[in-house]
């Protein structure tokens, strides 16, 4: 009997993959991603694809007549093509929870860095400009008892908001839907406004997923209403904010700064934000650490064995697609 067989699309640990191998033939990726065409051929005798922000649209699932499911190995899912996959009675699965509190820490290291001006100050030190401490420069802005508004307070954002307790700030959020009251106390955080998020808050922080409704969400307008202090930190997704409009409000000073690990089209991202000194950057770096990353393949790897037991996957994001699917 031949066994199933598993497309990883990327590079991931060694343990997870060996475990895999005692009952499944398994395949796997390089570092960088693959050109489509070369996915598409890839794809075409996998019965589960386990992927990496791979795009998977309707072209790559009809090159793939087998395929049960496709295991996102992250949280976000706006690289796959979730109606074409239910539409073909794929299942879709990605990987919640592992990676809020990390995610969350990256949110803080962007917000500090930006604040302080550390890559800045890093950067002038290593071009050797140092002879001597300063007193009026270069000075950053003070974080604590600074007003923390969060955009979007699902997991990640509440784990956000929950550090902020040890910088005695206030907290300010806006979502879809509110929180309920024991959650608010939870986060110490008080429900406003979008129009009040941006007028109120000194540190901005994103933490919502990218969808059609979230496309620039932030745009030249929004950015106008924040306090030309202010501070804003995205590590949800890039498309979030319009990076033309943060790249003109930065480098006219209308924002005081930003912390970036997410941008539009990455990772050919807009350029301009290298000859902007109060920008601190990262490269899609929120949930790297060596305990979420394992987590998250370890967890994609669970939805890949479910769907190929005939079981429901524990992180099933299409369910409308368990009565379809292909496998049973």
């Amino acid at each position: 009997m031949n066994k199933h067989r598993i497309l990883i699309t990327r590079a991931t640990f060694d343990e997870v993959v060996t475990d895999l191998r005692r009952n499944f033939d398994v395949e796997m990726g390089g570092d960088d991603p693959c050109l489509p065409e070369e996915l598409r051929r890839r794809a075409a005798r996998a019965d589960v694809l386990m992927v990496w922000g791979d795009r998977i649209d309707a072209a790559l699932l009809d090159a793939a007549p087998q395929l049960v499911a496709v295991c996102n190995m992250m949280v976000g899912y706006n690289n796959i093509d979730i109606a074409a996959c239910t539409e073909r009675g794929i299942l879709a699965t990605n990987t919640p929870g592992v990676l809020d509190d990390t995610t969350a820490d990256m949110a803080w290291a962007l917000l500090l860095a930006a604040a302080r001006r550390v890559t800045e100050s890093e950067r002038w030190l290593r071009a050797g400009h140092w002879k001597g401490v300063r007193f009026a420069e270069p000075l950053g802005r003070d974080v604590h008892h600074a007003t923390l508004g969060i955009l979007g307070m699902g997991r990640i954002g509440r784990a956000v908001a929950r550090r902020a307790r040890g910088f005695d700030m206030p907290v300010i959020y806006h979502n879809r839907s509110r929180l309920d009251a024991g959650l608010e106390r939870e986060c110490n955080a008080r429900h406003v406004s979008l129009e009040e998020l941006l007028a109120e808050s000194d540190f901005l922080s994103l933490n919502l997923p990218y969808s059609t409704d979230s496309h620039h969400l932030i745009g030249a307008k929004e950015l106008a209403r924040m306090k030309p202090t202010a501070i804003i930190v995205n590590t949800a997704r890039g498309g979030i904010i319009d990076d033309a409009a943060l790249i003109d409000a930065l480098a006219s000073k209308r924002i005081a700064g930003a912390g970036l690990d997410v941008f539009e089209g990455e990772p050919d991202f807009n350029r301009s934000f290298l000859a902007l000194d109060n920008v601190a950057l990262a490269p899609h770096m929120g949930s790297a650490t060596f305990a979420t990353r394992m987590a998250m393949a370890r967890l994609a790897a669970e939805n890949a064995r479910a769907a190929l037991g005939g079981e429901r996957p524990p992180c099933l994001i299409n369910p409308e697609a368990w009565e379809r699917r292909r496998f049973r």
